[in-house]
């Protein structure tokens, strides 16, 4: 199995360095406005959509992990121009990130959500790390404060946007928790560790229900889960997602009581997300399939979860686990022209023919850093 994995792991690498980051340096970075594009059909042509704010950073920290995995291209000048843009195009007077602009960088939609304000967190941790970060920190010091006294619910919580005051989401929270992560490895300011456990006791105090160890999805202010589907929704990636990053926080609780949470999350993933050799994208809160389609991202989520759970614990299941989840992936990147991939497998394991979306670079590369850490450690 070990042979399978590291030769699994060199195809990954190989496909990243020589297919991926070339083709998304070349045609996924708009030459005449700058920025990063939205997506890449399937013919190699950049398509002229507009531009989510977290596509930006996300980009920022995939193309700044290509040095550690081998790839010689321009990082710093593209880890550089890519903040800069985003910053210009982006940042809002009151110092939050808007959701969406032009190619042109016209404003399309003023609002900020918490879910961009994390990816925005993670792109200057990713920035910070390829230099003398310092100037970056105190930015996302600024902006950490800023979340705080603007989307802050008051218990701890925070509001999924500016707008949003009676609902509270699981997933916006968990990237402001993987942004965190990020600038407590390598920042010097110790809010970071105190914001890392504040959000480690919200998801196992209010996100993971007591009933069945799950990650649930929404929740009502007085935290009862939303009404109608959006309160029973099980995601299987978020499971793995969560698990991941909880694994990584664990060094802080001796008891080993958040690494069985974790492992809890990722055994609901495994045991009932899991279909036909893929992560499918929804279940119920009652374990029943919701939505049988698979995307891509959720794999890679679950070979990030596996292969961190092999490393800390040295179960022989997780290493099987990394193994089927890593050789999913080539299902996905067997398209046309190499350095792209497909977004999704319908409910009878058919790919569907669609644009390459750039926000799953961010997937992908974790993923394959994940392994190849794990292999090598």
């Amino acid at each position: 199995m070990n042979r399978r994995l590291h030769a699994l792991n060199e195809r990954l690498i190989g496909w990243l360095v020589n297919d991926a980051y070339p083709r998304w340096a070349l045609h996924g970075i708009d030459p005449q406005n700058g920025g990063f594009v939205e997506a890449i059909g399937q013919d190699g042509r950049a398509l002229p959509l507009p531009r989510r704010a977290r596509i930006h950073p996300r980009q920022v920290y995939a193309f700044a992990q290509a040095p550690a995995l081998g790839w010689r291209g321009d990082v710093a000048g593209i880890v550089e121009r890519g903040m800069e843009y985003f910053t210009a195009h982006y940042r809002r007077s009151d110092g939050l990130f808007r959701s969406l602009a032009g190619a042109d960088g016209t404003v399309l939609d003023e609002r900020a959500t918490l879910y961009d304000q994390a990816s925005a967190l993670l792109g200057l941790a990713a920035a910070a790390a390829l230099e003398d970060g310092s100037e970056l920190e105190r930015r996302a010091v600024a902006l950490r404060g800023t979340i705080d006294r603007l989307l802050g619910a008051g218990d701890g919580s925070l509001r999924s946007e500016d707008a949003a005051h009676a609902i509270r989401e699981s997933n916006p929270h968990m990237h402001l928790l993987e942004a965190c992560v990020a600038w407590a490895e390598i920042g010097r300011d110790a809010g970071w560790r105190t914001w890392v456990n504040r959000l480690v006791e919200l998801a196992r105090s209010r996100f993971i229900r007591e009933d069945s160890g799950a990650l649930g999805e929404c929740y009502m202010a007085a935290w009862q889960p939303a009404p109608g589907l959006a309160g029973r929704l099980i995601e299987p990636g978020h499971q793995f997602e969560w698990a991941w990053l909880l694994l990584r926080c664990e060094s802080q609780y001796p008891n080993g009581t958040l690494r069985d949470t974790a492992l809890r999350l990722l055994s609901i993933g495994e045991e009932h997300g899991v279909h036909r050799g893929v992560a499918i994208n929804r279940l119920l809160d009652d374990m029943t399939i919701a939505d049988a389609n698979a995307r891509f991202w959720p794999q890679t989520e679950r070979l990030k979860a596996a292969a961190l759970a092999a490393t800390l614990t040295r179960d022989p299941r997780y290493w099987s686990m990394a193994q089927d989840a890593a050789s999913s992936f080539f299902p996905y990147l067997d398209t046309p022209l190499p350095g792209l991939w497909f977004d999704q497998k319908t409910s009878d394991g058919a790919i569907q023919d669609t644009p390459a979306p750039a926000s799953t670079l961010y997937h992908i590369v974790g993923a394959i850093a994940a392994l190849n850490t794990a292999l090598h450690s």
